[in-house]
């Protein structure tokens, strides 16, 4: 948007519109590595320069990194879903996939290790690190395979489980996460750079931490293995039921936040105000069902008052399946349909939710969905019964035949859901 919204003004479909779509690509601007990562960098090493990493914004990353350091011998790799990789020219690219592992997931984890072995306390590693990093960079611990990480991806993606929970499961199951792969390059000095894509930037659960002691090294996981036993192979429940060791005494490396979910939806907020729109931030970190937020959201919308304004949101929500998935969704198009749902004939809003990685689960390619106040109706219209698409988790099939799925493509970067709700409350309404 580049003029501020009159106020007084009729609110036109296209304006909304436009200024959600704005909103969100300022989000994703204050993530991206090539603006904001060369500040973070360290002072330049004395000895060899070794970058590992692995995310949906590793790639970029690398790029960033060889922009700022044009003079600096860099050697390494990192590993990025299919789809998000970079040209870069000192420093390796590669792809694997994502969300459930597989044979280059476990390869680009080798190499990973392989990477920070034989160094010296002069040499640098420089991990780069974001969310989608637990899928691509993904080593079994021993005794356990391959096979045996994909099956517990999966079973954890459908579980409803949240990311602290999943990222606990994943470290004990791993023999790189949990602070293993700083372990490795010891003598060498390690400094992470990582985008959260984590509520409250648990920094231990970015990729599931592998340059980060494990919090959980010493916790009781058996409660987490019954939830998932009957999805899991014996032997990974095995390990999870064993007792933990001691909690782990690896110092913590030097870890720098280079983009966070607030500060991107603080670059959200700026659009909004400089379009004379009032802004409620509800939080960075909101996690739970995503059609039990939307319910939620809906009501926070139904009771606004004042002037017309934007409820602002991030953090992950989750989408528990029952029994198999009966259609295309994410936890974004799962959240716009609920919301629609809640706020009919009680609202006139407008909203968009995405994940700014720009893939939101098994939507269809979509980063997520945007609402309007005739979504419902342009669905009736259609023959699409949306109660009936968000109980088989096919939002993402129902916003497609409207044409409102928001797609992106991948952003290479990754600070998780945004949730921007445009709202005209009942007294604004009643005046207009």
């Amino acid at each position: 948007m580049t003029a501020a919204i009159d106020q007084a003004a009729y609110w036109t479909d296209r304006e909304v519109r436009s200024l959600l779509r704005a909103m969100f690509d300022a989000a994703v601007r204050a993530a991206d590595p090539l603006a904001v990562l060369a500040p973070h960098l360290p002072p330049r090493p004395g000895g060899r320069c070794i970058v590992v990493g692995a995310g949906k914004a590793a790639a970029s990353m690398a790029v960033a990194v060889e922009a700022a350091w044009p003079d600096v011998d860099l050697s390494g790799a990192v590993v990025t879903p299919y789809g998000y990789g970079r040209s870069a020219s000192r420093i390796r690219i590669r792809e694997a996939a994502h969300p459930v592992p597989d044979a280059s997931s476990e390869a680009a984890a080798r190499e990973m290790l392989n990477l920070v072995q034989g160094l010296a306390p002069e040499d640098l590693v420089l991990a780069l690190i974001s969310g989608g990093g637990s899928s691509v960079m993904a080593m079994p611990a021993e005794g356990l395979t391959l096979a045996d990480k994909q099956r517990v991806n999966r079973a954890l993606l459908a579980s409803g489980l949240d990311i602290r929970a999943m990222n606990a499961v994943r470290r004990r199951l791993s023999a790189i996460k949990g602070g293993k792969l700083a372990a490795a390059a010891a003598p060498a000095r390690v400094v992470t750079l990582t985008i959260s894509d984590i509520p409250g930037d648990d920094l231990a659960a970015i990729a599931s931490g592998p340059t980060i002691p494990d919090p959980d090294a010493g916790r009781d996981l058996s409660a987490l293995a019954d939830r998932l036993k009957d999805a899991i192979s014996p032997a990974a429940y095995a390990r999870l039921v064993a007792p933990p060791g001691p909690p782990s005494a690896a110092a913590m490396t030097d870890v720098r936040l280079i983009a966070t979910p607030r500060a991107c939806l603080e670059a959200a907020a700026a659009v909004a105000r400089a379009a004379g729109i009032e802004v409620e931030m509800l939080g960075d970190d909101l996690e739970g069902e995503s059609s039990e937020l939307a319910r939620k959201m809906a009501a926070l919308a139904v009771n606004a008052s004042g002037k017309p304004r934007v409820l602002l949101s991030g953090g992950e929500t989750t989408v528990t399946l029952a029994g198999q998935r009966s259609g295309r969704g994410g936890r974004n198009t799962e959240f716009a349909l609920a919301l629609a749902l809640a706020a009919r004939d009680r609202a006139t809003l407008w909203a968009l939710a995405a994940d700014t990685d720009g893939e939101d689960g098994a939507s269809g390619g979509g980063a997520g969905a945007i609402v309007a106040p005739d979504t419902l109706d342009r669905g009736d219209a259609s023959g699409l019964r949306a109660q009936d698409y968000l109980a088989g988790h096919d939002s993402g099939s129902f916003f497609a035949a409207l044409d409102d799925l928001l797609i992106t493509g991948p952003t290479c970067t990754n600070v998780n859901d945004f949730r921007a709700i445009f709202v005209i409350p009942e007294s604004d309404r009643e005046s207009a």
